[in-house]
């Protein structure tokens, strides 16, 4: 919530700050004060790249679990009852919305013109920017299995927004998911009850309406976004095959 969420407040002078702090304080409970916008700023930067490092860190586990034939949910839930020192990151399709994917870079770049390379932004950057293909190559695996091909066969992708229970799609991974996807000549549909219609590079869907039929029509269905409105027992029901980049089916 706004109100519960400190706030970092910075100003151009000592008044500027007396200002923005009064400003704030009507509506956040907690205001924390620091030396200057660009020490706000950078409070900031500091936040999503932490968040988009550590993102890209599991991603990165959960490939290495693959290969290692290991369970990387199982890892992670594991490594979380640590009580301190750790906080837990779950893998996923990749990142998502105006923050996490896009402002660590604006910081990589203005570091460049300081002739500095922000070597952690940009690996992280190419882990999960590439968790899309990760994911697209696990659906082919399983058409494979099914003695299908990616090509012809009609993928269902479920779940478009960033993340779960909202309506933006913003830089969401499940849009590149959709583009590799159809690039490999799959018949892709998509479903989410909060996006009823999407435009992205060029081409537009507009969602299915009846997720059961979609479901049972469905090669291969990808759960993509996890929102809380689907009811995932009956979805592993109705899906013939499934890839769950979010580990929100039952085993």
């Amino acid at each position: 919530m706004v109100e519960n969420t400190p706030k970092v407040v910075g100003g151009l002078t000592p008044a500027c700050l007396e200002v923005a702090t009064a400003l704030y304080s009507g509506a956040v409970q907690t205001i924390v004060p620091v030396s200057s916008p660009a020490a706000a700023e950078m409070t900031k930067l500091l936040e999503n790249t932490f968040r988009a490092v550590n993102i890209a860190l599991v991603n990165e586990v959960a490939i290495m679990c693959d290969k290692l034939g290991l369970d990387v949910w199982e890892v992670v839930n594991a490594a979380a009852t640590k009580p301190y020192g750790y906080m837990k990151f779950t893998p996923g399709p990749g990142v998502g919305g105006h923050c996490i994917p896009l402002d660590p870079h604006y910081l990589s770049w203005k570091l460049k013109t300081l002739n500095y390379n922000a070597r952690f932004i940009q690996l992280a950057g190419e882990i999960n920017s590439d968790m899309p293909r990760y994911w697209v190559e696990k659906v082919q695996d399983a058409l494979n299995e099914t003695g299908k091909s990616i090509k012809g066969s009609r993928v269902l992708v479920l779940g478009v927004a960033y993340k779960k229970d909202i309506d933006d799609v913003r830089e969401s991974p499940a849009l590149d998911v959709i583009e590799l996807l159809r690039q490999k000549g799959a018949d892709v549909r998509y479903h989410d009850p909060y996006v009823p219609r999407i435009h992205h590079n060029g081409f537009a869907m507009t969602g299915e309406l009846d997720l059961d039929a979609a479901l049972a029509a469905a090669d291969c269905v990808v759960v993509v976004t996890d929102h809380s409105v689907y009811d995932w027992t009956a979805v592993a029901r109705l899906a013939r095959c499934a890839v769950d980049t979010r580990s929100v089916l039952p085993t």
